[in-house]
């Protein structure tokens, strides 16, 4: 499993093949945007099957670009540079906007970012719980993977969510994504206990973001649906307590596993949601083991936003078995392979160092506009 891969490899992998998944699972637009899972595979079939899909036919979606955005700025700030990490993600999430053509970015980020150019604060957004935050969170848990940094997962993942999504569905799906990569990391915590894991995190996060006084009370009374969904999960799966191996129904074909995903969606799209993209990833990889085909096949190829469940479903799958069965045609000729094995060589580098507030200099992230409000360096 994770130790017959160097952990340098993982770290290139999880970027590399989110990238790749995300772009196998989008399909121009042409298999994100069909919700019949049954013609897609139907597609895949046609064309000789996944070995046989060439990654430079495939272009990435919004979902790698604004990954990068990320990743890239947690690099500058873990590098040296005297920014605020808040101020980074705020300057690369406007800059990659203009890297969007052909590639359907998300209402949400797209109306968010351009408040961003004009203002650093986005007001909590009733309608903000999609998947936007989760799909480029990855990268997080690659950065902060030590268990003694989980208060930052928590804190960047939260507020890095909330640039474009000011809910906790939303952002909560960042964390989501963020935390199981840093398990993936770990390579020592049952793939199967994560989401117990998880549950004991959400606790975690609440406590930060009533700390942060920022439209606590808003937040508060959307807070429950994304605990309340993965709880269900976990014990539709058996493994709330995270001791036991999951259970999934037979057969779990194509068609049982689309009416499953609309089942956990919010309105009928599966993977569209912050709660449940990371779910629906969760779900491939418990199924598919080490088997890229299998994850794929379950994470990848299916009706609804897939590849936003595909990017994260990759991430955590490279960082647990690096690039081991999977074809190379996949990711070779990847849109951006260089600059995802870059980014991920650096947060190797990078991996588990403390954010020192002089990194920051005197640029924090003021959470409250109150003299008495909490001051945050990131």
């Amino acid at each position: 499993m994770a130790g017959e891969v160097s952990l340098e490899q993982r770290y290139e992998a999880s970027m590399v093949l989110s990238g790749a998944g995300d772009a196998l699972a989008y399909n121009r637009g042409n298999w994100e945007f069909e919700h019949n899972g049954e013609r897609i595979h139907e597609d895949v079939k046609r064309r000789g099957g996944l070995e046989k899909l060439d990654a430079k036919d495939f272009p990435v979606s919004d979902d790698t670009v604004m990954h990068l955005a990320t990743a890239e700025a947690l690099v500058i700030v873990g590098e040296g540079e005297q920014v605020s990490l808040y101020r980074t993600l705020v300057d690369e999430y406007v800059r990659c906007m203009r890297d969007m053509d052909g590639r359907a970015p998300g209402i949400t980020c797209i109306d968010s970012i351009a408040r961003l150019e004009q203002d650093n604060r986005i007001p909590f957004n009733k309608v903000g719980g999609g998947c936007g935050a989760a799909m480029r969170a990855m990268c997080i848990g690659l950065r902060f993977p030590d268990p003694e940094q989980e208060h930052l997962l928590i804190q960047v993942s939260v507020e890095s969510g909330r640039l474009t999504h000011h809910h906790p569905t939303g952002y909560l799906g960042a964390v989501a994504a963020a935390l199981f990569t840093a398990y993936a990391v770990w390579g020592t915590l049952p793939v199967e206990a994560w989401g117990h894991g998880l549950m004991k995190v959400l606790d975690k996060a609440c406590a930060y973001v009533r700390n942060t006084e920022n439209c606590v009370e808003q937040n508060m009374n959307y807070w429950g649906y994304f605990g309340d969904q993965w709880q269900a999960y976990l014990q539709k799966r058996g493994i709330l307590s995270g001791k036991s191996k999951p259970q999934f129904p037979e057969p779990y074909g194509v068609k049982e596993r689309e009416c499953f995903y609309r089942e956990v969606s919010y309105r009928g799209t599966g993977g569209a949601s912050g709660h449940d993209a990371p779910m629906i990833a969760y779900d491939a990889l418990l199924r598919a083991g080490d088997s890229w085909v299998e994850l794929a096949n379950h994470g990848f190829f299916h009706g609804g936003d897939s590849d936003s469940t595909a990017v994260i479903a990759a991430a955590w799958w490279g960082a647990l078995f690096g690039f081991r069965g999977v074809p190379e045609i996949n990711y070779k000729g990847l849109e951006y392979r260089d600059r995802l094995a870059r980014l991920g060589q650096q947060l190797y580098e990078l991996r588990g160092k403390p954010l020192d507030a002089s990194t920051f200099g005197s640029h924090v992230l003021e959470i409250n506009a109150e003299p008495a409000g909490v001051r945050v360096a990131v």
